[in-house]
C-alpha cells in the first residue's frame, strides 16, 4: 500500500495547488434552469473575445483576468439570452444564473437534455466517419452517463444495456475482458474484432485474436458494437466488432484535470489522473492519463499491481488535413489462486489450491491516424498502428483435484510483434431523385508475428519468469502471419424511407509455424520434432443490408453477411494435461442473418428488437474426453456443424419524461435487456454431441434496472439473471477435474450512488448486493484449470475532483 499513499498524497497536492490558483482574478458561476443544472450553454465575454462552454454541472469559469468593466452574454437554445455586466476589482466573482425559457418557444423546444444524450446506450448513426452503419445491428455504450464501478471496469454493468451477451468474471481488477455475443465463446473476446480507436489491440488479430489488454473504462467516451455484419468493413470475425473510443481533451478549455482516487474490499485501490485541452488557436487537442491499480481477491494467493498509461497528440494543419497520434502503455502482475473441483466449490468457494501461480502483461501500442477533406463529400482516413508486447504465465496446470506437490513449475511466454495499415475513403453523391447515396472502399496491409515458448519454469513459489534449462524443454516457435485486405460497400438510398446496403470483402492469408516441440514420447524419451508449416489462402465474403425509415425515428433493418475464421497454429503444440488439441483443425465459415426494428418513441423511449441466425461450418468446440489412464480432458476439434437462433431485445426508457410529456427536473429510467438463445450441434453423426447444445451459451439472459437522479445526483439499482449452460460439447453435468460440466443459473444485484457538487464527485456502491455464491467459467489453463468462482459480495467508493 505504500505507492498507494504515495499517488494519493501526489494527487492531492496537485488539487491543492490547483485550487490556489482560483485566488487570481476570475468569473465563474452556475447556469440553471429551477433546480436543473445546463450544459452546453454558451458563455461569452464580447470586449476581452472569450467564450466557453458550461459543463455537465451548469458550471463555467474565466480565469487569468484583469480588473476592470465588462458584459457576460449567455445563450443557449430554447431560453432567453441572459446578459449582465461586471466590475472586476480585488476578487474573483461567482455568479448563479437562473435562465427564463423563451416564452415564444414551444415545450419541445424548452427541453434542456434529448434522450439519446442523457441515454447510457442507442444505435450508431448510419454514415460516421468514414464507416457505414446503415442496415447493421449497431450499439453503443455512453460511458459518460453510466453509474457503476469503473474503476475495476465491471463488466456485468457496463455492458447491461447489450442484449445477447456472455460474461466471463474471472478476474478483481477488470483486468480483462471476456465478452461473447450470439452464442459465441467469452474466452478474452477472440470472437470480436477488438479495437481502440479504429485499431487492432489483440493479441494478434490475424493468428492469436484474444485481448490481453482491456481499456480503463474512466478513460472510455464510449464503447461502439456492431454485430456480425462488421464482417464485411474490419475483418470477417463471427461476433462482429468491439471499438473502444477514447476521451479526449475538451475543446472549449486549454487545460483541464481529472483526478479519481478509489477504493474499496479486498485492498483495492485505483488513482487514475487524467489532463487535456485544446491550445495553439484550437489547432492543437491532448488528452494523457496514468493509472495504478492494486488489490487482493477475496480467496487467498491472489493480489495484482497494474500500471496503464496513454497520451494521444491531435493537430488541425489545415481546415481540411488532421494527424493525430496515441501511445499506450500497460503492465501488470497477477498472482492467481487456480481453480476448484465441484465439491471445493460447494463446500467453500473461497479455498485456494494452487500458490505459485502467476500472470504478467506487458502491451505497447503505437497508432498515427491521418484525415484528410478533400470536399464536403469525400474523406480519407488512414490509420496505421504497431503493437509490442506480451503475456507470460508460470504455475502449476495439473489436474485441479490433485494438490500441488512442489517441483517446477509450466512456464508460457508469448512476445507479439504487429504491424498494421488500413486506408477507408467514403464518398457521398446523389442518386435516384436527389436521395444521398454513399460509397466507401479500403484496404488493410496487416503483419503479425508471435514468438510463443512453453518449457520448465523453477520451483519456486514467486513470479520468476525464466527457464531452468539454456532452451524450452516443450516447444519454441515462430508463428508468422501476413494478410492484404479490399473491401467496399455503397448505401443506395432509393428514395428518402429505403436503402439498400450491398457490400464485398477479399481477404488474403498466410498463416506460417517454424520451431521445435518435445513429443515426450516414454518409449523415445524427450524426442526433439522440427516443424517449418505454411497456409496460404485466399476467399471472397459477401453482404446485403437494408433500412426501412418510417421517418419519426423508427425504422426496419435486415442484413446477411458471410464470415470466415481461420485456425491458428498456436495453440497446437501448448502442453497441458486439462486440453488438447486436434492436429488436423480446419478453417471455419458461415454466415449472420438479422432482422430488426429499432427507434426512438417520442424522445423518451428507446427499444432495439431483432433476430439473429448464426450457421456456423466445421465449428471449433470442446469434447469432454477421457484418455488410456482414464484421466478426462478437453479435446479442442472441429466438432460439427452448428446454428444459433435467437432473439435479442433492448427496451429503455425515462419514465418521468414520458409522464410530463417531454420536460423534467429528475429523471427514472428503465431499461431490460433479453435474449433467447437456442445454439444446436447439427449435420454431425456423432450421436454424442447431435443435437446437444453448444458449449457456453446461456439460453435465456436478463439484465433490467432503474435508475433515478438529475445532473447532481443518482441512485442506479441492476439486477442480472443467466440460465443454466455448459462448458463442451456433450453436455456435461460435472467431472473430477471440473474442466468440463455444467455452468448453473444464477442472479446478482448491483447498487451504484452517485452525487456532485462542483468540481467534486463521489461514486459509492455494492456489488453483488445479495452476496450470490456462483461462477461463471470453467477453464482448462490459466486462470484455473477449473471452476472460477465469481466475487462476492463487495464494496468500492470513487472520490473525482475535475477542473
Amino acid at each position: 500500500m505504500k505507492s498507494a499513499v504515495v499517488l494519493i498524497f501526489v494527487s492531492f497536492l496537485f488539487m491543492s495547488f490547483s485550487l490556489q490558483a482560483q485566488n487570481q482574478l476570475s468569473v465563474s458561476g452556475t447556469i440553471r434552469s429551477g433546480n436543473e443544472p445546463i450544459s452546453g450553454a454558451t458563455v461569452s465575454i464580447p470586449v476581452l473575445g472569450k467564450t466557453l462552454v458550461s459543463n455537465d454541472n451548469g458550471f463555467f469559469r474565466f480565469g487569468k483576468l484583469q480588473a476592470g468593466s465588462f458584459e457576460i452574454i449567455i445563450t443557449y437554445s430554447g431560453f432567453n439570452t441572459y446578459q449582465q455586466k461586471i466590475d472586476l476589482t480585488d476578487k474573483p466573482i461567482v455568479l448563479d444564473i437562473n435562465l427564463e425559457a423563451d416564452r415564444n418557444r414551444s415545450l419541445e423546444e424548452v427541453v434542456i437534455r434529448d434522450f439519446k444524450s442523457e441515454s447510457v446506450s442507442g444505435k450508431l448513426s448510419d454514415i460516421s466517419g468514414t464507416s457505414i452503419y446503415a442496415g447493421k445491428k449497431t450499439e453503443f455504450i455512453n460511458l459518460k452517463n453510466i453509474n457503476a464501478n469503473l474503476a475495476t471496469n465491471n463488466t456485468r454493468q457496463i455492458y447491461a444495456r447489450v442484449p445477447g451477451l456472455n460474461i466471463w468474471e474471472y478476474d478483481r481488477g477488470g483486468l480483462q475482458l471476456g465478452i461473447g455475443g450470439r452464442g459465441l465463446s467469452p474466452n478474452r473476446s477472440s470472437n470480436f474484432n477488438i479495437r481502440q480507436n479504429g485499431y487492432d489491440i489483440s493479441a494478434d488479430a490475424l493468428g492469436y485474436p484474444e485481448s490481453y489488454y482491456t481499456p480503463s473504462t474512466e478513460a472510455l467516451e464510449k464503447i461502439e458494437i456492431i454485430r456480425g455484419a462488421a464482417s464485411l468493413q474490419y475483418g470477417p470475425q463471427f461476433g462482429g466488432l468491439v471499438n473502444f473510443v477514447m476521451k479526449e481533451g475538451p475543446r472549449d478549455k486549454p487545460f483541464e484535470i481529472t483526478s479519481r482516487q478509489s477504493f474499496g474490499s479486498f485492498n483495492f485501490f485505483n488513482s487514475f489522473n487524467s489532463i487535456g485541452g485544446t491550445v495553439a488557436k484550437n489547432k492543437l487537442n491532448y488528452y494523457a492519463f496514468y493509472q495504478f491499480k492494486t488489490g487482493d481477491s477475496w480467496r487467498p494467493n491472489s493480489h495484482f499491481d497494474q500500471h496503464n498509461a496513454y497520451a494521444q497528440l491531435s493537430y488541425a494543419f489545415t481546415e481540411k488535413l488532421k494527424v493525430s497520434a496515441a501511445y499506450t502503455f500497460m503492465k501488470y502482475l497477477a498472482q492467481q489462486p487456480g481453480g476448484l473441483t465441484d465439491q471445493q466449490f460447494e463446500e467453500d468457494p473461497s479455498v485456494s489450491n494452487r500458490a505459485r501461480n502467476w500472470f504478467q502483461v506487458n502491451w505497447n501500442l503505437i497508432n498515427l491516424n491521418l484525415d484528410y477533406t478533400f470536399n464536403k463529400n469525400t474523406r480519407l482516413n488512414w490509420r496505421n498502428y504497431t503493437l509490442q508486447g506480451g503475456r507470460d504465465a508460470l504455475g502449476i496446470l495439473t489436474y485441479i483435484n490433485r494438490p500441488d506437490y512442489g517441483g517446477n513449475r509450466d512456464l508460457m511466454m508469448d512476445k507479439y510483434s504487429n504491424f498494421g495499415s488500413e486506408l477507408r475513403v467514403i464518398h457521398q453523391y446523389t442518386l435516384f431523385k436527389q436521395q444521398r447515396s454513399t460509397f466507401l472502399a479500403g484496404m488493410r496491409l496487416y503483419h503479425g508475428l508471435t514468438d510463443r515458448k512453453q518449457g520448465d519454469g523453477n520451483d519456486g513459489s514467486g513470479p520468476d519468469f525464466n527457464f531452468t534449462g539454456t532452451e524450452p524443454n516443450k516447444s519454441d516457435y515462430e508463428f508468422p502471419g501476413s494478410n492484404l485486405a479490399f473491401f467496399a460497400e455503397n448505401n443506395f438510398s432509393i428514395n428518402k424511407h429505403w436503402s439498400v446496403t450491398p457490400g464485398l470483402r477479399f481477404e488474403h492469408i498466410n498463416t506460417k509455424a517454424q520451431g521445435y516441440y518435445y513429443k515426450n514420447n516414454i518409449f523415445i524419451p524427450d524426442d526433439k520434432i522440427q516443424e517449418s508449416k505454411s497456409d496460404p489462402r485466399s476467399f471472397l465474403l459477401l453482404g446485403l443490408g437494408s433500412t426501412w425509415k418510417f421517418g419519426n425515428g423508427l425504422e426496419f433493418y435486415a442484413n446477411i453477411s458471410q464470415n470466415y475464421r481461420s485456425i491458428n497454429f498456436n495453440d497446437l503444440r501448448i502442453v497441458n494435461n486439462n486440453a488438447k488439441v486436434d492436429p488436423n483443425l480446419k478453417d471455419e465459415t458461415g454466415y449472420n442473418m438479422e432482422l430488426g426494428f429499432r427507434g426512438n418513441f417520442n424522445n423518451w423511449f428507446y427499444t432495439d428488437v431483432s433476430l439473429f441466425y448464426l450457421k456456423y461450418n466445421d465449428r471449433i468446440g470442446s469434447i469432454f474426453t477421457t484418455d488410456t489412464s482414464f484421466m478426462t480432458y478437453r479435446l479442442r476439434t472441429n466438432v460439427s456443424d452448428s446454428r444459433n437462433l435467437g432473439l435479442e431485445l433492448l427496451f429503455e426508457g425515462d419514465i418521468l419524461k414520458a409522464i410530463s410529456q417531454g420536460y423534467s427536473k429528475y429523471k427514472l429510467l428503465l431499461y431490460t435487456n433479453f435474449s433467447l438463445i437456442d445454439a444446436r450441434y447439427v449435420h454431425t453423426k456423432n450421436t454424442a454431441i447431435d443435437g446437444k447444445l453448444v458449449e457456453n451459451v446461456p439460453p435465456v439472459m436478463v439484465r433490467t434496472g432503474l435508475s433515478f437522479g438529475n445532473q447532481r445526483f443518482n441512485i442506479s439499482y441492476q439486477f442480472s439473471w443467466q440460465a443454466k449452460q455448459y462448458s463442451d460439447a456433450t453436455n456435461t453435468e460435472e467431472t473430477p477435474t471440473a474442466v468440463d460440466g455444467a455452468i448453473p443459473a444464477f442472479s446478482v444485484m448491483d447498487l451504484s450512488v452517485s452525487y456532485n457538487w462542483r468540481w467534486f464527485t463521489v461514486y459509492t456502491g455494492i456489488n453483488n448486493l445479495a452476496n450470490a455464491s456462483y461462477f461463471t467459467r470453467r477453464a482448462d489453463g490459466y486462470p484455473g484449470p477449473g471452476i472460477i468462482p465469481a466475487d462476492i459480495r463487495n464494496w468500492y467508493a470513487t472520490l473525482q475532483f475535475k477542473l
